[in-house]
């Protein structure tokens, strides 16, 4: 018996040694509080860039408001608002105006031009005449989805041509779209050049 009490002493001692290690509480709460600060500043500098970015996007048009009566629906959809890039230039957000938010949106198309309703962010109106074309793609400043799942719309605003990402939530309805688009487009551009 005497020979276990000396290793029983011993074993009780290293495992006191040890539980004393893993209480470390000021160790662990120094941990914590450094990686909490750590993340506020990486968002912290992420809201800054955001907010450069829309300083630097100061020369954007402002977006043209949606008349009192757009005229009747030929299409809508409900889906989600991806964002909106410079035209060609997938990832180069444009966020003046509201247009960099992520959103839910409703959208109608009618003669009077593309209507974008945003519950919780900035609607938005596109003139049929300032509408360019339509098409399917995969990806916009973010968001990257199967071949042909995105519904990119180009347009004009001020000097600018803008392509504007949505997804419906029943992206067959992507190709009726682009289809109607495509068609109001042609027959505005058949328009004004009769009438020079």
């Amino acid at each position: 018996m005497t020979t276990s009490t000396p290793l029983l002493l011993s074993l009780a001692a290293e495992a006191e040694r040890k539980s004393a290690e893993v209480t470390n509480w000021p160790g662990r709460i120094a941990w914590v509080v450094g990686l909490a600060l750590f993340v506020a500043l990486v968002y912290w500098l992420m809201r800054e860039g955001w907010k450069w970015r829309s300083t630097l996007q100061g020369d954007v048009a402002e977006l043209p408001r949606t008349p009192e009566e757009p005229g009747e629906a030929k299409l809508t959809m409900s889906g989600r608002y991806h964002g909106s890039t410079e035209a060609g230039r997938w990832l180069d957000r444009i966020v003046a105006h509201g247009l960099g938010t992520r959103s839910r949106a409703e959208l109608t198309l009618t003669d009077a031009g593309l209507v974008v309703d945003r519950p919780g962010a900035t609607d938005f109106f596109v003139p049929a005449a300032q509408l360019r074309e339509a098409r399917l793609d995969k990806g916009i400043a973010g968001k990257v989805l199967t071949e042909g799942g995105l519904l990119v719309v180009t347009w004009e605003l001020g000097d600018r041509l803008i392509d504007s990402g949505f997804r419906s939530d029943r992206s067959a309805e992507h190709a009726d779209w682009v289809a109607a688009i495509n068609h109001m487009t042609a027959q505005h551009h058949q328009q004004t050049e009769g009438a020079r």
